[in-house]
């Protein structure tokens, strides 16, 4: 079977700055071959109040994304309780524990991360990666974060771009969408 590698996904919150997430734009198929350049993986939902990243299969993402925003309706716009929801959805539903992707979602208070595993993480720093590329772009916005004042979408586009550099999954088109 053909897998799809695809992308690394960053999102930081600077206190009293707007919260980023971005994105690059490669899809890969099997080991050699880049199937898109240009996909845009990072997207505002619910009113613009939330912002998503997912990596792994593209229509598995698109699919949680869309039941994540059905989630953030039925709650309110409450992004924990909505991606508590989402997650246990995720892990009981038979065709849907079989989605193979990542999201970190974010709105003006919370950073999460969402896993097939009925995981919703909040990281413990103000930053977290995903996808293909997510260690070395983590590790960047790790040393981005901690050493300098540059802002969090300098950071997010910083940190994609060093994964973009070493991450063969990883590519330096980038989209970065912020609250």
């Amino acid at each position: 079977m053909v897998q799809f590698h695809a992308t690394t996904i960053v999102a930081v919150k600077r206190s009293g700055e707007d919260i980023c997430i971005g994105g690059d734009g490669q899809v890969t198929m099997g080991e050699t071959s880049i199937m898109k350049n240009g996909a845009k993986k990072v997207k505002k939902i619910y009113k613009n109040s939330v912002i998503t990243g997912f990596a792994g299969s593209v229509a598995d993402a698109f699919s949680l994304t869309e039941k994540f925003e059905s989630k953030l309706d039925e709650h309110g716009g409450n992004l924990k309780r909505a991606a508590v929801a989402l997650a246990q959805l995720w892990r009981s539903d038979k065709a849907m524990r079989n989605l193979e992707a990542l999201m970190i979602v974010a709105d003006s208070e919370d950073l999460l991360v969402l896993s097939g595993n009925g995981e919703v993480i909040e990281p413990d720093q103000p930053f977290v990666a995903i996808g293909s590329g997510g260690n070395y772009a983590y590790a960047a916005a790790n040393a981005l974060f901690n050493n300098t004042d540059l802002t969090a979408e300098e950071i997010v586009r910083k940190s994609l771009e060093i994964a973009s550099s070493i991450c063969v999954y990883t590519n330096d088109n980038i989209s970065v969408e912020k609250l």
